[in-house]
């Protein structure tokens, strides 16, 4: 599993929309459907469709 990015400004707002604290996750795939995203502290993955 590759390390997990910072959330642009753009994927913050999404990731807020989603309902999840953009400050918790890192992002670790971004296309141009979904974000797929991983938890800083519990390392849980989530897929956040656009």
């Amino acid at each position: 599993m590759k390390n997990g990015k910072n959330p642009s400004r753009r994927q913050k707002i999404a990731i807020k929309e989603a309902g999840f604290n953009p400050d918790n996750w890192l992002v670790c795939k971004a296309l141009d459907d979904r974000l797929e995203l991983t938890h800083r502290l519990t390392g849980t993955t989530k897929i956040i469709y656009l």
